[in-house]
Order: C-alpha cells, then structure tokens, then sequence
C-alpha cells in the first residue's frame, strides 16, 4: 500500500533531539485526529526508538539518525528510525526484556516498550552498518458528533 503523506527527517545522535523526534512524529500523525492515548503511545515508542540509537548505535561518537514518517489510507501510522552505527549482534537476544548492552544505568526495556505500545514492531541489524526499526499503529477512526 501507498502512503499518502510522509516525510524524512535526519539529524545527529545528541540525546537532546530524542524530543525533537518525538514531537516532530506527534505533529505530523495529528493528521490521522489520534486520540490522546494513541498520540502518547507513539510518542513513547518513538523516544525509546531513538534513545536506543543514540545510546547503543553510536556509543563513542556521535552519528546520524534518520526517521521516516509514513501516514497510509487507513489510518496506519508507521514510522521509521534507521541508524548507520554499529549495528546489532543479535536481534532475538536484544529484544528479550532487561537484555542491555548499556550498563547499569539501563533497564533494557526498550524493545518491549516498543512492541507494546505499537501494533507492529521490526527490527533489522547489520553489524558494522546500523540498524532499522519499523513500528506500525493503526489510529482508529473518530467518531464525531453532528451539529
């Protein structure tokens, strides 16, 4: 399926432009009229989206992360954050809940946030050339009073 609207955005790995990220992907799903809720769980699953790769694609140096927002017919949402970093060793592993690479100071709940506040999660890794990840949310259709 075709989007009908989308846009591309890039910009470096500083943990200040996780909000940027955030905000930019709010602003632009308020096209679909999500409901509160739906806009807060994309939101959290952007900001966990990019933190993960500012924190674990580009550990020691900082990088570009790029997002695609992507806004379809029937009212799916799907965003994409892709890195160039180090890429992931093993994706299954990463994905298992309190698995980190980041320290104590992590709780490795990002994928599991992810997963669970979108309808559909992808995560593809090459070591050495970044990763990808795609989350899908379908915003249901509003229902709105007649005047």
């Amino acid at each position: 399926m075709k989007p009908v609207n989308e846009t591309k955005i890039s910009f470096v790995s500083r943990s200040a432009n996780e909000g940027f990220a955030r905000a930019a992907v709010a602003a632009f799903a308020a096209q679909l009229d999500p409901a509160v809720d739906e806009l807060v769980d994309l939101r959290t699953a952007v900001s966990e989206a990019v933190t993960n790769a500012i924190v674990h694609a580009y550990p020691d140096k900082l990088g570009v992360i790029t997002l695609t927002v992507q806004l379809f017919e029937n009212g799916c949402i799907r965003v994409q954050v892709r890195d160039r970093g180090c890429g992931i060793p093993d994706v299954d592993k990463a994905m298992e809940p309190l698995f980190t690479t980041g320290g104590e100071d992590r709780s490795g709940l990002g994928f599991s946030v992810m997963e669970s506040f979108t309808d559909r999660l992808r995560v593809r890794s090459k070591i050495g050339k970044g990763t990808t990840v795609t989350m899908e949310k379908t915003i249901a259709p509003r229902v709105r009073a007649r005047a």
